[in-house]
């Protein structure tokens, strides 16, 4: 699709250039950002930690926390939603008209075509464009697939997003943007994350992570797993293992803020025209009791 000479680029994709690197060095480096002596490790960790975990048949919603009582809580291991906390942030207020009108010349990479059944693989099709012009192509109503914008850093809306100062180190925000029908498939990240919805409404499957186990993971890098089970649209003869998961559902709404701990697996489809941000930790996960 051809955009104008004066819309700025964006950078190559730095995880082709990461695949190159050796399997070593990469999870080598990742555990260094995160102050661990092993991902393996770490991961391993997690897994064992969780079996001890209770089981959940919901995920609890709950008011603002402080950056103590956060941390408290997150201890415990367990997914969980703080009603309200992005509703004051400026863009909030914003609509997809206004990010037309204000941003449209900025840089955007949308996931296209099958971008489900290739999710986790470092070649999956990617299509640059302006931001106005992904506004125009995800209208149309006829794709069963429509494109997204997913987990790219926009920092010109970041501007209008006030973080709280939950984890000692935190990477840089990564946005979401799409209609309704797009959707990450079910994966884990061993990092806690901070999930702030920002418009529309997001249908957010959870499984604790020792129900790797049933759900055939995949590496993609040392941090990140993904799943070919579908918790919508379950295929018991495919995944039979996967009838031991314990998958519970959450609909996060305008305003809320989810945290997902380390290792927790999670399928993410959008309701309606939805814009998100996350945030990743880089440190020991805060469901481990000591350094790794």
């Amino acid at each position: 699709m051809g955009e104008g000479s004066t819309v700025k680029r964006l950078p190559p994709r730095p995880h082709l250039e990461l695949e190159l690197q050796p399997a070593a060095a990469r999870e080598q480096k990742a555990a260094q950002v995160r102050g661990v002596s092993s991902i393996q490790a770490m991961r391993e960790a997690i897994c064992e930690a969780s079996r001890a975990l209770p089981a959940i048949t919901a995920v609890p919603r709950i008011g603002r926390l402080d950056g103590a009582a956060f941390r408290a809580r997150a201890a415990e291991g367990l997914p969980f939603l703080m009603a309200g906390v992005v509703k004051r942030w400026p863009l909030c207020a914003l609509t997809p008209q206004d990010l037309r009108e204000r941003f449209g010349e900025v840089p955007v990479r949308a996931r296209v075509g099958d971008y489900v059944a290739t999710a986790f693989a470092p070649d999956r099709a990617m299509q640059d464009m302006s931001l106005r012009t992904y506004l125009d192509i995800s209208e149309a109503p006829d794709s069963d697939l429509p494109p997204y914008v997913g987990n790219l850093e926009l920092r010109e809306l970041n501007g209008m997003c006030h973080w709280p100062g939950y984890f000692e180190k935190m990477g840089p925000p990564r946005f979401w943007l799409g209609p309704a029908r797009t959707v990450t498939p079910l994966h884990c990240d061993y990092d806690d994350n901070i999930f702030a919805q920002i418009w529309g409404s997001k249908r957010i499957f959870l499984a604790p992570p020792h129900h790797g186990d049933y759900l055939y993971p995949r590496e993609a890098n040392p941090v990140l797993f993904g799943s070919p089970f579908d918790p919508e649209a379950p295929d018991f003869e495919a995944f039979p293992l996967a009838r031991q998961a314990s998958i519970v559902e959450v609909l996060v709404q305008p305003g809320d803020m989810l945290y997902v701990p380390a290792g927790w697996y999670h399928q993410v489809r959008a309701l309606s025209f939805s814009l998100s941000s996350n945030r990743w930790a880089r440190g020991v996960p805060l469901a481990l009791p000591g350094a790794v």
